[in-house]
């Protein structure tokens, strides 16, 4: 038997961050660009920046330094505050699922370690 659950940050009963905006913003990082993220994930420019957009007002923080087009076209990077707020958010996230996990074993497996 397993057990599945789903972990994700509200503000005022509006979502802020989850798995969906976590790897987002992390192909993001990877990518230097909301288009090749957004593109990877299989969703539109729109909905990405949406979301972005939505976790931004909510959280009252910049997530991306976006630089417009250009010659080379143009960019987005992670800002300092997404950065750690990704690494607290992934800190919080590898406790809970320790604690879902023992809680799991307690109930549905006894006896085993």
């Amino acid at each position: 038997m397993e057990y599945r659950f789903k972990v994700w940050l509200e503000k005022e009963g509006q979502p802020v961050l989850g798995d969906g905006l976590l790897h987002l913003l992390t192909m993001i990082r990877q990518h230097g660009s909301i288009r090749k993220a957004a593109g990877e994930m299989k969703m539109s420019y729109r909905q990405a920046w949406g979301n972005i957009k939505k976790a931004e007002d909510r959280l009252g923080i910049n997530l991306l330094i976006k630089q417009i087009g250009g010659e080379a076209g143009g960019g987005a990077q992670l800002t300092p505050e997404a950065e750690m707020f990704i690494e607290r958010y992934r800190e919080f996230r590898s406790e809970v699922d320790s604690a879902v996990r023992e809680s799991f074993r307690k109930f549905f497996e006894p006896g085993e370690s």
